[in-house]
């Protein structure tokens, strides 16, 4: 499934080797909900870790990511939950740069076809 949310950059984390086979780069969105900011950190992986290049702290910026989550077992040996905004396409909001590498979800066909629904049943 997948979300968007926009907002201003508030930091941005440098990229991180997590393993040999896996990197990841974190920000953070301020993202304004009424009288109150809410801090949203998000989650490039891999080839998606230089989408943020040429963004800047402060720049508008719209994001498309999934919500993924996963149990694991802590030293206690409880089971416990984490949940993971793994972005996969940002734009520029306002200024800025842009970037919209989704080449890896494209747009998908559009299946409607120009009919006429005037006689909808309700």
């Amino acid at each position: 499934m997948s979300y968007e949310a926009s907002g201003k950059i508030h930091e941005i984390f440098p990229e991180q080797q997590v393993s040999e086979k896996f990197r990841k780069k974190e920000f953070v969105l301020e993202v304004q909900d009424g009288m109150y900011a809410n801090f949203i950190k998000f989650e490039l992986s891999q080839d998606k870790c230089s989408l943020l290049d040429g963004y800047k702290v402060g720049q508008g910026l719209k994001v498309h990511f999934n919500l993924s989550g996963k149990p694991f077992t802590n030293k206690e040996g409880k089971t416990m939950y984490f949940n993971n905004l793994r972005a996969w396409k940002v734009e520029s909001e306002g200024n800025g740069a842009s970037s919209h590498h989704d080449d890896d979800y494209p747009t998908p066909p559009n299946n409607s076809k120009n009919e006429d629904f005037d006689d909808v049943p309700f």
